[in-house]
């Protein structure tokens, strides 16, 4: 998979292919879905699968106050996208100019004379240009006029809902990372920059690393079992989310590697949540928040085991 930021950069020899424009926040099983036909059209033209994604979301120039926290990170997205069978993922740089583009504009700048698609697939909900102006009518009519061949994908349901991004965000801002995951093609992760703490953790015989600068949406309060990704390798991990009652603390990211040993600090680490175990509780002293975390790493390992019940 190849990830390209500037359409200058746009390699004349990948024009012809299969193209899709969308935000893909999170990329979920409904994107997953639309993949698995613009892969199809890209064989079919003999040409790549390429998406064109916005970056930032348009939403965050618009209206800062309004844009929603997302799912994933640029490389991210690419890198979910990549696993999915996309070969090309172009990552625009969106500024205000951009946005003033009309629909018609849009299309035969970015569509036409830039990535020069044969085949364009959407979702019945899409809308391109200034002020969301163009929808999937207006692209059957602009496509038509330049013999390019369209295909509207339907959404998919889990239970009576659709799959979207929007429905997954209140899932994981609820703490429901397990339900969210079923909706994902991969486990929700975060990511943040190691930072030095109170080292309490460590005191306890747990010590833990304190995540900052995490730039997408964080799960509500609570403890979780997940893994921690340092250098390729995945770790089981405890997740505390939120503050500290029995010592008073603020709210924070912390996270506690299983069967690990050795410093973390300054580095990105990456985690990923497999389930919520608990709420954030008070004890009367650190020997009682022992014993639980000492149950909380238990049921860690069978939640890493297959074990998915939820304890609250």
């Amino acid at each position: 998979m190849k990830l390209i930021r500037k359409l200058a950069s746009f390699p004349s020899h990948l024009r012809g292919g299969a193209l899709t424009i969308g935000n893909f926040d999170g990329v979920h099983l409904g994107h997953a879905h639309l993949i698995s036909r613009l892969k199809s059209h890209a064989e079919l033209a003999a040409g790549p699968a390429i998406v064109f994604t916005f970056d930032p979301h348009p939403v965050r120039i618009l209206n800062q106050a309004q844009a929603p926290a997302p799912l994933t990170w640029t490389d991210r997205k690419a890198e979910l996208l990549g696993l999915l069978g996309v070969d090309i993922v172009i990552a625009y740089p969106t500024n205000l100019q951009f946005l003033e583009l009309n629909h018609t504009e849009f299309f035969e700048q970015v569509v036409m004379r830039e990535i020069g698609a044969r085949t364009m697939v959407e979702g019945p909900n899409f809308f391109f240009g200034k002020s969301r102006t163009g929808d999937v009518v207006a692209l059957h009519q602009l496509c038509d006029s330049h013999g390019i061949e369209l295909d509207i994908v339907e959404p998919i349901k889990i239970g009576n809902e659709f799959i979207s991004s929007s429905r997954i965000r209140k899932l994981i801002a609820s703490g429901e990372v397990a339900t969210a995951g079923t909706m994902l093609t991969q486990a929700y992760r975060i990511r943040g920059l190691v930072t030095h703490g109170a080292a309490r953790g460590t005191s306890l015989g747990f010590p833990t690393a304190n995540l900052a600068g995490v730039d997408t949406l964080v799960p509500n309060h609570g403890v979780y079992a997940g893994r921690a990704w340092v250098e390729n390798t995945s770790r089981l991990a405890a997740i505390h989310i939120g503050p500290s009652p029995t010592f008073n603390d603020v709210p924070k990211i912390e996270v506690h590697l299983l069967d690990f040993e050795g410093s973390l600090y300054g580095r990105t680490l990456e985690v990923e949540f497999l389930n919520k175990i608990r709420d954030i509780l008070k004890f009367d002293d650190t020997r009682e928040l022992q014993k639980q975390i000492d149950l909380d790493i238990q049921q860690i390992r069978q939640v890493a085991g297959g074990n998915l019940k939820q304890v609250i």
